[in-house]
């Protein structure tokens, strides 16, 4: 569970109200499963998305109630609103009032999003993964000179202070920067072409607010383990903060 979750769903056992769905699909219910509290938001909504790819839930049907989703998801009710919000702005499902109403998968929904040509989505976001991880644990393990440190903590500053549509620039800047501190030029190299990639994936979605809040976190996190030294603790928190970025690229692009 999340850490802002006000609900938890293992405190939530009322039976479903009428005109409800007494049961979750078999398959459905074995392809959700309980989310990794780091990455909760991000996580639930890839298993949504890939759930209504794979028709688990076809177009015209309801899903299962909130309380429901949220037990299976191991998420609370107010991180599982904000992920229907996503995909009701995202035109996937629809929202009915009344005795019969709920939760509806839109007509149409099933195809889901597709990678550019020429990107292998999990090629990129292992090779991501494995760079970032390794920079933060090299920054951390190394120590930073007082003006490396500054311009860590400026670069962070930036990713805080950057509109929407200039986050995702202050952030490619803030990994370039913390790949840079690592003292390796070749890695820098390799991991420019990398984020390039990156990138490209991260074009093809959209832009969330609770994704980019969850981010900003992570990367004081990952920044503040840096700066103490500590090596095991930078990798952690950047391993997590790859790890919520991909589950938006899995979830959109399949």
């Amino acid at each position: 569970m999340t850490a802002d979750d006000d609900t938890p769903a293992d405190h939530d056992p009322a039976p479903p109200a009428a005109g409800e769905p007494a049961a979750t699909p078999s398959g459905l219910a074995a392809l959700l499963g309980p989310v990794h509290a780091d990455s909760g938001f991000e996580e639930a909504l890839e298993r949504l998305l890939r759930a209504l790819r794979l028709g688990l839930v076809a177009p015209g049907e309801r899903l299962p109630p909130e309380r429901e989703l949220a037990r299976l998801l191991g998420i609370g009710r107010s991180t599982l609103r904000e992920v229907l919000e996503v995909l009701r702005s995202q035109g996937l499902v629809v929202s009915r009032r009344g005795r019969y109403g709920g939760t509806f998968v839109a007509a149409g929904c099933g195809s889901g999003g597709a990678p550019p040509p020429g990107v292998d989505v999990a090629d990129t976001l292992r090779l991501r993964e494995v760079l970032d991880v390794g920079a933060a644990e090299l920054c951390a393990g190394q120590g930073l000179r007082p003006e490396e440190t500054l311009r860590l903590r400026e670069v962070l500053a930036e990713t805080s202070a950057a509109p929407p549509g200039g986050y995702r620039r202050a952030d490619t800047r803030l990994h370039l920067t913390l790949v840079a501190l690592a003292g390796s030029p070749s890695l820098s190299s390799h991991y420019a072409q990398a984020r390039a990639s990156l990138n490209v994936l991260l074009d093809g979605i959209p832009l969330l607010e609770r994704n980019l809040e969850h981010s900003q976190r992570q990367h004081a996190r990952v920044v503040a383990a840096v700066l103490a030294g500590d090596a095991r603790a930078a990798g952690t928190a950047m391993r997590e903060h790859c790890a919520g970025t991909a589950s938006l690229l899995r979830g959109f692009l399949g």
